[in-house]
């Protein structure tokens, strides 16, 4: 594979859009593979790097010249939204593109507005069990070409896939699994129509031999898929019995079904809480099914599967207040699925970066909820909190995760929950929500101390 993708750039004047963490991934597999490349590092923010055969290019102006370059190897972060894309558009390529143009016959993908990472290592477990040479890579964590030594074309590679990741993508994988389809990343592309369509790319250049599993319950997802004018082999997941024709999967009091055949027991053994969890283990186990694994042994790994760190977790009980890290919930939707799922959660703290996703919905369901105490953070929570100053809710006003903390030990009561779930992206204030799931953590770790 490593020759095939190198083969494909020899001889070019090749621009690395972007140098976080996949960027800096690109410049290391170009100079380790490489021979006969002409390598620019284009970026807004100063780059250090001691290596004088690579054009450095820096500053608002970064993305003045694009159309001098042959290939153009995007990272994800890098919005083109507001530019000029014509001039080179058809150059822009990406570390995902370049790995399936060479390898797309042992892809599985998974995209969706929400849990896509949970999905993903779900998904990942289940094959890793039963099978050899398994791989998770892609927006969970890892750029695919990290790890390009270990794997080859008989490997299975488990790829999170963002609309970043997306967007400009020509190839589409083997399985594409499609979640769900929300409001999200207009900061990043634009529109919402613009957001939806760029995840769509997971299965617009499939073929009458690739997969696509989606959610036909979801309102936007099923207006797409509905116009799906492509030969490939289609799929559908829901949550209910309403659909129930060729390759359908879908839920009957407590029984998942695939096609006429039941596949999973929701016998309360599984670790993964929620009903929007049952909705992953069904692609989990659609996924299982067309690959002919065991699905027995599919379900007692899915059972034993806890989930993702900051996702819904719960870190411990101090003074009878349980806690709950739920970071990873960067929209509504997965904040209201977290409160419907932890038990008698009183107390949220909720806000992040504003990226223009419309509130009202999420609003409403708080009103309606039985919650007693709202912590709001800037900026969203800000926006929320003065939308709720009229309900029955106590409505605290905070400036810091550290202030959201200490107004949550004052107002919760013991024998209840407090909630950490956003509802919108850490990037203001915290690197990533990692970093601000590991901040709380500290927090709440620092008074069990006591």
């Amino acid at each position: 594979m490593i020759n095939k993708i190198i083969e494909k750039l020899e001889g070019k004047r090749i621009a690395i859009l972007g140098f976080g963490k996949e960027g800096k991934s690109t410049y290391h597999f170009l100079k380790k593979y490489g021979k006969n490349l002409k390598i620019a590092i284009l970026d807004q923010n100063p780059i250090e790097i001691d290596d004088k055969e690579v054009e450095i290019v820096t500053g608002e102006d970064y993305l003045s010249h694009l159309e001098n370059y042959d290939k153009i190897i995007k990272s994800p972060g890098i919005s083109l939204k507001d530019e000029n894309k014509k001039p080179y558009q058809d150059k822009i390529t990406s570390q995902l593109e370049l790995l399936l143009e060479v390898n797309k016959e042992n892809v599985i993908g998974v995209t969706g507005t929400k849990g896509k990472s949970t999905t993903s290592t779900l998904i990942y477990e289940v094959l890793k069990d039963q099978l050899k040479n398994v791989y998770l890579l892609g927006n969970i964590g890892t750029p695919v070409l990290d790890k390009i030594e270990d794997y080859d074309e008989k490997s299975t590679l488990v790829i999170e896939m963002s609309s970043h990741q997306l967007e400009f993508l020509k190839e589409s994988p083997h399985i594409a699994c499609i979640l769900n389809l929300y409001e999200d990343h207009l900061d990043h592309d634009g529109t919402l129509e613009h957001y939806h369509q760029n995840k769509m790319n997971i299965w617009t250049h499939q073929t009458e031999k690739d997969y696509c599993i989606y959610a036909s319950d979801n309102e936007y997802l099923r207006k797409y898929l509905e116009k799906n004018d492509t030969k490939n082999r289609i799929y559908t997941v829901r949550s209910d019995d309403k659909e129930n024709g060729k390759n359908s999967t879908r839920v009957k009091e407590n029984k998942v079904f695939l096609n006429e055949e039941c596949v999973y027991v929701d016998d309360d053994k599984r670790l993964l809480k929620g009903d929007h969890n049952l909705k992953n283990i069904m692609f989990a186990l659609t996924v299982a099914k067309i690959l002919g694994l065991d699905m027995e042994q599919a379900k007692k790994k899915i059972d034993s599967f806890a989930g993702l760190k900051y996702r819904m977790e719960y870190i411990t009980t101090i003074k009878g207040v349980s806690y709950y890290n739920d970071t990873i919930a960067t929209i509504p939707e997965a904040t209201m699925n977290a409160i419907k799922t932890i038990p008698n959660i009183k107390t949220l703290i909720v806000g992040g970066m504003d990226r223009g996703i419309d509130y009202e919905e999420f609003i409403d369901f708080l009103k309606a909820s039985s919650l007693d105490t709202i912590i709001c953070m800037p900026t969203t929570g800000m926006k929320i909190g003065k939308a709720l100053e009229s309900s029955n809710k106590k409505i605290i006003y905070v400036n810091t995760l550290e202030e959201a903390y200490q107004a949550s030990k004052q107002e919760t009561k013991s024998g209840t929950s407090c909630l950490l779930s956003p509802a919108a992206a850490s990037y203001e204030f915290f690197k990533n929500f990692e970093e601000k799931g590991k901040c709380f953590e500290e927090l709440v770790r620092k008074d069990e101390t006591m």
